[in-house]
């Protein structure tokens, strides 16, 4: 018996050994099989390893079996490594493990083809399964596709890439809110964004950064509550798509699921990352408006000519400068895995004064403890800290408040400044300088947010795992508003408010997990218990009539110093809990036949008593065709899968306190008790007690295929879908001789989505210096609503002269969800004067002759998303684009032709149409267009640098990005790809863009360098 030595610790051993030769006439053959560590002297061993066809694999890891070395092999797949000849060294990579001898100093390894599709590990609802095992609409994203362009939040990284994922910015300013949908619209007044899930957190969706109180400029709204997480901490993201992969989140998952799940240490040796861009964006495009000489061409009242020559969309829009430095480091062991990052990103917007900075710190770590790893334990943290800027631009504040819509329609014949250097007063009621409006306004908002968790997970018995999940999400933000004295009738004497808000998450979960087998039955066994808790307060203060810009301290520093306090709202708190109780069976015969069967139960405190409790079940099968004797050793068919599925999802998103009576004490309800005839308050019912609100339900049925042909060459999925919206919550009249007016309340309704989705992919070319794949996806959406128990309901606020309480939505039966409803524009008579559809046939145009249109949601939506590497270079670009939708262009109705008789600029093309000036602004089909476009979404060019003579470096890739550099489209907007926020009466509003802050086109210039 012997023990092997390492000789780097123990040189002095080598002469012994040629003595010990010597002396005893022994061959070194005949030694080293007796005693083989005497001849074993480490030296470096370089290698290179490729994937099947000849194409580097970078990221390997490299391992001595004898000793435990590692490397990891760099962008060109090379790797030294210390260690013998004769040795055997393990080479890993996504999965697959293959071991090589070593036979020179000098190794070459072609890892064997795998089928990828069908051993890839997905991430789903508290836990993950192989692909190959999956029943459910999932789709995956991993960190690699995510090298594209500067992406704030998680769901911009969405965008174009999973079919059925519709994502549209609410607005084109740094950090603002973005709407995501899947599988369409499903509510009227719910909304449609799905359950965002951070490593094991359900995220609320309501806002985390405090809203601007009205200083007379309307409210902006809070900004996208998922722009706190540093998109290159992003390992994947996974879409639960069907009933039956959603339906284990119950109450929350109606709309689809999202989960994100950040890095952690890989094995191999420690990295060191530092990523880095500086970005310049500018203005998407610019509306076709009048220049100063054609504004002069076309007036009749030549007063209207004020000698200047202006292009205010130049003034106000600007290149804008953006940088982003992140840093991370990572590093696997034995037992465990470490990943910490910081970064900070610095946007500015394209509109002055708009700016967006974030600077977040990240750390995960997990750790194994007791005996063959029982006991692991995970903690994952990310702190962030957002200050950002803003303009006025509030979209409720009607067209005078709005310092966009004042830059399209100020009279280019005016100039910025006047003779003295000052901003040029207009002198006008309801219209301003927009660069003087921006002067005066200030608007600063800083939040700082904590999400972090703890998950524990300890080995009962072989397959048998308890897991504890404990998660907290805490955010306070402050926003300082001012209006500084101005000469413009909003708020001229000046205003400032503060506005703070404070929210808190917190998250306890326990589940027990078995898998065992049974022969050819594979068992997966999973059932918990899960309490969320949510509070939210918001307060606000203001201070008025304060000293002028530059006179004296400015109220946001002290504003105790002067004027007037008031109270500017009503602070508010709001909590509502969630307690679940969720189970879930996984079978698998064989490998060929699926079973998966959940169900939640879950209890709100957002409803009645008499329906607390909600329960969702799902069940879902599958047959996977390609392991059955018949086509198991089929050349052409790798992963041929069938499925279906059926499930119920719960949505609870209203207003807290519905289910509760509200009493107010007011005058108006006084009556006089005494002789003295003194009023006395009387109490006024608020709200009307509802104890039988329920869960509104979504019941979706799913057929789909997978398939992987030809070793992988071509591979996807085709889906079809079904989804109805059923027992939609609603603010609807009262009954008679209720207290008040409206109630919420479920009614028999439905919403019906449905629609197939494709996705296909190909490896097209793939050998050692060229490698070439592609990935296309679309989606149909059919949507009808059904059964409303109320003739229509009005959504979708108009904006601009003449339009107050005009509505461009409508949702009735037989109609898209959100169709629009305006009169039907048919063109000009001889004297220029709009002509409209006459529908009553009565002569004259009144409400009875408004008519439904198609609506918003886009009949066909797709994207096109391609990667190549040639040797070094590296080239990649994505396109997305929708048919079949409409926009109510409401910037344009602003625009009209009436501006040339009210000293205002106009859109170009009314003019050309021969409009008569003296046409008053009217909603109608002449400002409804299609949304359709095809954008280059994004493209990418880098190089990946030969450093292998650098020993302290692993790579450098420079590259170069560019976003939207393109839209082929015929809307005349800013973009088509929009959706302001114009809801009425908490019903959501589709398809109308109103102002909105444009989207901007980006040019990046990056690196990535890995120590």
């Amino acid at each position: 018996m012997y023990h092997k030595i390492n000789l780097f610790k123990f040189k002095k051993l080598i002469p012994v050994a040629i003595l010990f030769l010597v002396a005893n006439q022994t061959s070194a053959e005949e030694l080293n099989a007796k005693y083989p560590v005497f001849l074993q002297v480490n030296e470096t061993i370089t290698g290179k390893v490729v994937d099947q066809n000849g194409s580097a694999v970078e990221g390997a890891t490299v391992t001595v079996l004898e000793t435990g070395v590692t490397a990891t092999t760099d962008a060109s797949g090379n790797f030294t490594i210390s260690a013998n000849i004769g040795q055997t060294i393990s080479v890993s990579y996504d999965g697959n493990e293959q071991l090589v001898k070593i036979a020179g100093s000098t190794v070459s390894v072609k890892l064997q083809s795998k089928d990828t599709t069908i051993a890839e590990v997905m991430i789903v609802g508290y836990g993950s399964q192989k692909k190959a095992d999956l029943t459910g609409a999932i789709s995956q994203l991993k960190a690699e596709q995510f090298k594209e362009g500067m992406n704030i939040s998680v769901d911009n990284l969405m965008q174009g890439k999973i079919a059925g994922v519709r994502v549209v910015q609410s607005s084109g300013e740094p950090g603002a809110g973005v709407n995501v949908s899947i599988r369409g619209i499903g509510s009227v007044r719910s909304g449609s964004t799905p359950l965002f899930v951070v490593d094991g957190v359900p995220l609320s969706n309501d806002a985390v950064s405090a809203a601007s109180p009205n200083v007379g400029l309307g409210n902006t709204q809070a900004k996208n509550p998922l722009n706190f997480l540093n998109t290159s901490d992003i390992e994947s993201i996974t879409v639960l798509k069907d009933a039956s992969a959603a339906a284990i989140y119950g109450a929350r998952g109606s709309n689809g699921v999202v989960l994100v799940t950040t890095k952690r240490g890989k094995k191999g040796e420690p990295m060191f990352t530092y990523d880095t861009y500086l970005g310049y964006s500018s203005v998407i495009k610019k509306l076709d408006l009048f220049s100063a000489d054609e504004y002069r061409n076309a007036l009749l009242d030549k007063s209207y000519d004020h000698g200047g020559n202006t292009d205010w969309q130049d003034e106000i829009y600007r290149v804008a400068a953006s940088q982003n430095h992140s840093v991370s480091f990572s590093k696997s062991t034995d037992t465990g895995s470490y990943f910490a990052s910081m970064s900070h990103m610095d946007q500015e917007g394209i509109v002055q004064n708009s700016s967006f900075k974030r600077t977040t710190v990240r750390v995960n770590a997990e750790e194994s403890f007791f005996d063959n790893k029982r006991l692991k334990v995970k903690v994952n943290l990310t702190a962030s800290d957002i200050k950002e800027t803003g303009i006025p631009n509030g979209a409720n504040a009607g067209s005078d408040g709005q310092v966009i819509i004042h830059a399209l329609m100020a009279n280019p014949t005016r100039s910025v400044y006047d003779a003295t250097g000052n901003y040029t007063n207009f002198n006008m009621n309801a219209h301003y300088n927009p660069l003087y409006l921006l002067s005066v306004y200030n608007d600063k908002t800083n939040t700082f947010r904590v999400l972090g968790n703890t998950e524990a997970t300890l080995r009962l018995l072989s397959g048998l795992n308890y897991k504890l999940n404990l998660g907290i999400d805490k955010t306070t933000s402050e926003r300082n508003t001012t209006m500084f004295p101005n000469i413009t009738d909003r708020t001229p004497k000046g205003s400032y408010v503060q506005a703070n808000l404070d929210s808190y998450n917190v998250l306890l979960e326990h589940y027990l997990t078995y898998d065992f087998k049974l022969d050819k039955n594979n068992f997966s066994i999973l059932g918990g218990f899960s309490y969320q808790k949510f509070k939210s307060a918001g307060t606000y203060f203001g201070v008025r009539n304060f000293a002028a810009q530059g006179d004296a301290i400015p109220p946001e520093i002290n504003p105790g110093y002067s004027g007037e306090a008031f109270i500017p709202g009503a602070g508010y708190a709001q909590e509502n809990e969630l307690q679940s109780y969720f189970g879930r069976v996984n079978y698998n015969f064989d490998q060929k036949y699926l079973l998966t069967a959940s169900i939640r139960a879950d209890g709100s405190t957002r409803f009645g008593d008499n329906n607390k409790y909600g329960y969702f079940p799902s069940v879902a099968v599958g047959w996977t065709i390609s392991n059955e004797n018949f086509l198991r050793d089929s050349q052409i068919v790798n992963e041929l899968k069938l499925r279906g599925s059926w499930g119920q999802t719960g949505n609870q998103e209203l207003p807290n306190k519905q289910t509760k009576a509200s009493y107010s004490l007011s005058q108006a309800s006084g009556y006089y008790l005494y002789d003295n005839l003194d009023l006395i308050n009387g109490i006024t019912v608020n709200r009307t007690a509802n104890p039988d609100l329920r869960w509104e339900v979504v019941e979706q049925a799913n057929i789909g295929v997978d398939f992987s042909l030809w070793h992988n060459k071509i591979y996807g999925s085709v889906e079809y879908y079904n989804k109805t919206t059923k027992d939609p919550i609603l603010n609807i009249p009262s009954p008679v001789l209720s207290p008040t007016t409206t109630i919420y309340t479920n009614v028999d309704a439905e919403i019906v989505n449905k629609g197939f989705e494709i996705t296909l992919g190909s490896d097209i070319i793939k050998n050692e210096n060229f490698t070439w794949t592609m990935d296309v996806n679309g989606a149909t959406v059919n949507n009808v609503v059904k059964n409303l128990p109320v003739s229509e309901i009005y959504s979708g606020e108009v904006s601009g002269p003449g339009q107050s309480g005009v509505t461009a939505n409508i949702y009735k039966n037989g109609y898209e969800a959100g169709s629009f409803f305006m009169y039907n524009y048919l063109g000009i008579d001889a004297n220029g004067k709009y002509i409209y559809e006459d529908v009553d046939g009565n002569g004259t145009i009144g409400q009875k002759d408004k008519k439904i249109f198609e609506g918003a949601i886009p009949n066909f939506t797709f994207g096109i998303n391609s990667y190549m590497k040639y040797k070094k270079i590296d080239f990649g670009f994505s396109f997305i684009g929708q048919t079949g939708g409409y926009l109510v262009n409401n910037t344009a109705l602003n625009l009209n032709i009436n501006n040339l008789a009210s000293d205002r600029n106009v859109m170009k093309n009314f003019y050309d149409s021969g409009a008569s000036p003296t046409n008053q602004p009217q909603l109608s089909s002449l400002y409804l267009e299609k949304s359709d476009f095809i954008r280059l979404n994004n493209v990418r060019l880098g190089y990946t640098f030969d450093i292998n003579q650098l020993k302290w470096m692993k790579s450098l890739n420079l590259y170069v990005s560019a976003q939207n550099l393109w839209t082929i489209t015929n809307y005349t907007g800013y973009d088509p790809l929009v959706d302001t926020n114009k809801q009425v009466s908490g019903n959501q509003s589709l398809g109308i863009d109103y102002t909105t802050y444009p989207s901007a086109k980006t040019v990046l210039f990056g690196a990535t360098v890995k120590f």
